[in-house]
């Protein structure tokens, strides 16, 4: 997605061979022009798949899956990372590690609204080491769902998590997969850059 490239290019802080900064559209501060069009994209990606339910992990997953929510005309549900006084019953609970953080979080959803029948397409903001994408599939199993797809914004697709996540078996569409991050700077995979 030629949008998405040029605006992690322009506003994108390298901060080590792992790490990007995107906090000035994606992670803190929110581009909503960009996310609509995130979000257009994602739902012609996986606009046959049969998609009732968009899920995906508070709180940078959030802007993006709505926007992909919004235009598949289906509800979104968002893992919370904190307990709520409000979730206690009929809980959904998986452990996720943040290799960025280096923390573990129990992500957790009510079982009210992901049900048997769902198809779900699973949203977030960046795919490295693949905990997210596996705590969000593990959350769909214990529901009993079917995960449909996986809607990635940004893939380190240096680091591993893509391969794990396709591996089994899933279809996972990344709007814009980093080849490097290597001395400071971005470096598109070669096949999605057109070189």
């Amino acid at each position: 997605m030629k949008l998405l490239q040029s605006k992690i290019k322009a506003e994108g802080l390298v901060l080590s061979d792992t790490v990007l900064k995107v906090d000035s559209f994606l992670n803190h501060q929110v581009d909503p022009e960009l996310m609509m069009e995130i979000g257009k994209e994602f739902a012609r990606r996986f606009h046959d798949l049969g998609i009732t339910k968009v899920l995906t992990i508070e709180s940078s997953g959030i802007a993006p899956g709505v926007m992909a929510a919004l235009h598949m005309n289906v509800p979104l549900v968002f893992a919370r990372k904190r307990k709520s006084l409000t979730l206690s019953e009929g809980v959904l609970t998986s452990k996720v590690y943040s290799f960025t953080k280096e923390e573990e979080n129990t992500i957790s959803i009510s079982d009210t609204y992901i049900k048997e029948r769902d198809r779900v397409l699973l949203i977030d903001d960046f795919l490295a080491n693949g905990q997210a994408a596996l705590g969000l599939i593990d959350l769909v199993k214990q529901a009993g769902a079917e995960v449909a797809g996986i809607g990635i914004v940004i893939e380190k697709s240096f680091q591993f998590g893509g391969e794990i996540v396709r591996d089994r078996g899933y279809k996972v569409e990344s709007l814009a997969q980093i080849g490097s991050l290597t001395n400071g700077e971005v470096q598109f995979k070669k096949e999605e850059a057109g070189l």
